[in-house]
Order: C-alpha cells, then structure tokens, then sequence
C-alpha cells in the first residue's frame, strides 16, 4: 500500500512539475539554472514602428483578395438595411444580455486575441466564396427560417422512423442523422430569433 501511495504521489507530483513555467533565473536552493530552449524563445510580434504583424499581415491579406470590394458587389450591405438590419439594431442585442455578462465575453475576447489572429486568415480565405451565399440568407424572412427548422427536425424524425436500428452501422446513420438535424433545426431557430430581433 505505501508503494502505492507513493507512485501516485510521485506521478501527481511530475504532472504539477510539467505545467510549471521555465524561468531563467538562478533557484536559492540548488545550483543549477533553467533556461529556455531556443524553440521556446520568444517570436516578435511588433514591427520597428509598433504595429502588430499578425494583424498587419491580416489587413494585406484583405486588401489583397479584394474582401471589401467583393462586400460591395455582392451588394451585402444594401441587401441587409433592405431587410431591415441596421447598426443601431445590432446594438439592441447587446442590452438584450445580462449587464453582468458583457464585460466577461468582453475579456473574454480580449485574452483569446492571440488564439483568434492565426484563424482570421482561413477566415478571409472562405469568405468570397460565402458572400453570395449571405447575401442571400440575409434576405429570408424569420418565419421561413422557423419553417426550416421544422423541415429539419421533421426531416430526423423520419430518418429515425425509417432507418433500421439492428445494426452497428444502422445506429451510426441515426446518429449522425439525428447530429445533423438537431444542428440544422437549432441554427435555424436561434438564426429565426436573432433575426426577428433585429429586423423588428
């Protein structure tokens, strides 16, 4: 029982150690120093004048494929104040939310900003071929995105009610059938919602 005690006291012990920081400074109790490997040395992230490279790097990516000038020939923005969606609506979603949440998500975003520029890009690189398709999602009425949702979740239960259950692979068609209703019905629910609240 001791021998036990002590491996799980010693693997307890080497897994706290492996989320310790290194430092480079010199410990009072032993005599030896930590220093960092050279692939964990810090990378630049400012140029000569201050300017953030990652979000540098972002903003010539946008100008490069034209992001906004295709924005403009889809014609994205005057679909959406013909559907009614303004700056001004936008912001009553944000006095929908709990006063105590905004500064949370607020920092939220704030500390994932690292996490979120190496992302952006991929972003940028999808979002021409998905103008036309917002462009015209925009314009659909809350209530046909309800009716959406119905139609998906009508859709799953026919697929439960028809796919057999007697099998290993049976089962998984259901699942994913049932996953992918579930997210189509919800997104049109949630998108019907916001919709309707900005556009009222």
């Amino acid at each position: 029982m001791v021998k036990l005690t002590l491996f799980i006291a010693s693997l307890l012990a080497t897994s706290v150690n492996a989320f310790v920081a290194p430092t480079s400074r010199k410990s009072a109790s032993t005599s030896f120093v930590v220093r960092a490997l050279p692939s964990e040395a810090p990378v630049q992230q400012t140029d000569s004048v201050g300017n953030n490279i990652a979000v540098k790097n972002l903003l010539s990516t946008v100008q490069d494929t034209g992001l906004l000038s295709q924005v403009a020939q889809v014609g994205l923005l005057s679909k959406a104040q013909g559907a009614g969606i303004s700056l001004s609506k936008l912001e009553n979603l944000i006095s929908i939310a709990p006063p105590k949440l905004i500064p949370e998500v607020l920092a939220l975003v704030e500390a994932g900003g690292p996490e979120i520029l190496p992302i952006l890009p991929k972003v940028i690189e999808i979002a021409p071929g998905a103008l036309p398709l917002l462009a015209t999602l925009i314009t659909v009425s809350p209530g046909t995105l309800s009716l959406g949702g119905a139609a998906a979740l009508a859709a799953t239960a026919a697929a439960l009610a028809i796919l057999p259950h007697d099998s290993v692979v049976s089962i998984a068609e259901c699942t994913v059938a049932v996953a992918t209703g579930g997210a189509a019905a919800g997104a049109s629910f949630v998108g019907s919602a916001v919709l309707g609240k900005i556009t009222e």
